[in-house]
């Protein structure tokens, strides 16, 4: 998975390029790009639905010059498929890796490990997030899943655009998460702040605003309650995260 405390792919224009005569054919990518590598087992693989990336090869690439793990953890988010009652998996570091590859982002292998672990990390962060504002809902649905999820790197979300118009720094990353509300899907928004100039004793820093999309008139609610919430429970010196404890 690469759902977690928050990458589009562009469609091709209609109609075969070859049957343009009036237009210059285009330049191909380099055979060293990792789209042209189909030895990876990825370029020819569909997209999945669930998350809008194809299937992750386990095989290194043939350039990898470290060998990397092939071992998958199991995350704690539950996967709302109905014939599929297993959580999520997380990427092993080497489909991490082919994924990076695949997108053309060069990355030191032994760096990988690290980077999955802390991937692995957010979205643990992630979903605990989404457990609290889905405790608003227990009395109609106390299994909320993840139905699907897809980056979406390269948009800023409506609240983070507003907020950077007043000088706040903008996500380095976005996901959009959709859950099974026993039924009812329901979409979140996750975006992912910090990275390398937020550091504390040598350690990363990573904020995440996780929050439901304005979809729906009880959506866009559970964020005024929150917002409510939250508000008294800092001028209390309490966590918003703590519902039972606030009126």
């Amino acid at each position: 998975m690469s759902p977690g405390k928050d990458t589009t792919t562009a469609s091709p224009p209609p109609g075969c390029p070859m049957h343009k005569a009036q237009e210059p054919p285009k330049p191909k990518p380099p055979p060293g790009c990792p789209m042209h590598r189909k030895e990876d087992g990825e370029a020819a693989s569909p997209l999945n639905p669930d998350n809008n990336i194809p299937a992750l090869a386990q095989s290194p690439f043939p350039d990898q010059e470290i060998p990397l793990p092939t071992d998958r953890v199991i995350s704690s988010i539950p996967r709302a498929k109905a014939e599929d009652e297993a959580n999520w998996e997380y990427p092993s570091p080497q489909q991490f890796y082919n994924a990076l590859r695949r997108k053309g982002w060069e990355t030191p292998e032994n760096a990988i490990e690290t980077m999955v672990d802390i991937h692995n990390w957010m979205n643990e962060e992630a979903w605990a997030e989404v457990m609290k504002w889905e405790k608003e809902h227990s009395d109609t649905c106390c299994d909320p899943k993840l139905l699907r999820f897809q980056g979406r790197p390269s948009e800023l979300s409506p609240k983070a655009r507003i907020m950077s118009w007043f000088g706040a720094p903008k996500p380095f990353d976005r996901h959009d998460w959709v859950i099974d509300r026993c039924g009812k899907e329901v979409r979140y928004v996750i975006d992912y702040y910090g990275g390398e100039d937020d550091v504390v004793n040598d350690v990363p820093v990573f904020h995440l605003d996780v929050r439901p999309a304005l979809d729906s008139v009880e959506s866009a609610m559970d964020r005024l309650k929150f917002g409510v919430r939250d508000t008294f429970a800092r001028f209390r010196g309490q966590s918003a995260s703590e519902p039972s404890k606030t009126a």
